[in-house]
Order: C-alpha cells, then structure tokens, then sequence
C-alpha cells in the first residue's frame, strides 16, 4: 500500500479528512479517531493555537493561514503516521504525508442550511456554495495526490457519516506499511 509506495516506514496511516465547510469533516474525522485511536489534527485549531497565521481575514472572518508554518509544525508528526488531519484544503499539504484522502461532499440545499445555521452570509456563504457545487476540493484533492488515495464520500445524514466511518476504520485496519 502507500506506506510500500512513499519509502515511509510509518507503522499507522495518516488520512486527510477535507471538503467544503460544512460537509462533516470535524464530525467524520473525530469519531474516526475515536473508533481507532488514531490522533485526530483539526488544522483550524492547530493555527489558533500555535499562531500560524498572518493575521485575521475581515471580509470571510476568518484567520488567515501560513501553510508554511502549519507544515513545519506537522513535519515531525506526520512521518509519525497514525494522524487523522481534518482541513477545508488540501493543496498544500506534502503528498507523502497522507495515505488516504477523504473528500467530503454534501448536496448544496443541506450544505446552505448548514451554513446558514452557523452564521454564514454574503461572499463567505456564496463562495462556499459554489466551491461544493463546482466540485473544486475533489478536483484540488485529484491533482494534489495520486488518484488511488483519493475518495469521495457523501456526507448528506447522520447514517452517511456513519457509514463513511464504519468503512474507513475497516480501511484503516486492513491498511499495511
């Protein structure tokens, strides 16, 4: 598998858990953790905490992020291996760092209502619209890593997310180095 394919030695895998805002990825990525004690990594966190910004984005509210920085404060556990990233990009990202990339996809009349319900308007709630419905992190995630790691998956229910964790976790468990 990947591990064979990369020259890493990792004994666990690192998976990529990415999409639109409001596809599911913090829901999916931490029951994932959960369900197999793999170390789960939610970026906007990681920045808020460590300061890896470069500063505060007033038209989308939101930090503005240093990929340099976030890279170079993963490197170390990254090679690690056993690391569930949770992030709405993945372009950045080394393309040794992951196994598997988890695109997460919602039909947009959920999506709207998800992000309406956390405060999302104008640009911020449009752009995020059209970035789902014009599918731009699946095609971002197909160029960015080989075609094998990547996959797509609905997160629309409660049983999707679910389901999606049920077959990663048997993903995760047959995976070998």
């Amino acid at each position: 598998m990947a591990g064979a394919n990369d020259g890493t030695s990792r004994l666990r895998p690192n998976l990529l858990i990415t999409g639109t805002p409001g596809t599911g990825k913090s829901t999916t990525a931490a029951a994932l953790a959960e369900a197999t004690n793999l170390k789960y990594i939610c970026i906007g966190d990681l920045v808020k905490e460590k300061n890896l910004h470069d500063g505060w984005d007033n038209q989308f509210k939101c930090h503005i992020i240093n990929e340099d920085l976030v890279c170079d404060e993963l490197e170390d556990v990254m090679q690690g291996g056993g690391n569930i990233v949770d992030y709405h990009g993945c372009d950045f990202f080394p393309e040794r760092w992951f196994d598997r990339v988890v695109v997460l996809q919602t039909e947009n009349s959920l999506l709207y209502d998800r992000l309406t319900k956390r405060g999302y308007s104008g640009i911020k709630l449009s752009n995020n619209l059209e970035c789902e419905m014009y599918q731009v992190l699946l095609e971002e995630a197909k160029e960015s890593y080989l075609a094998s790691k990547v996959i797509p998956l609905q997160s629309n229910t409660i049983e999707d997310i679910s389901q999606n964790v049920a077959s990663l976790t048997n993903w995760i468990t047959a995976w070998r180095p």
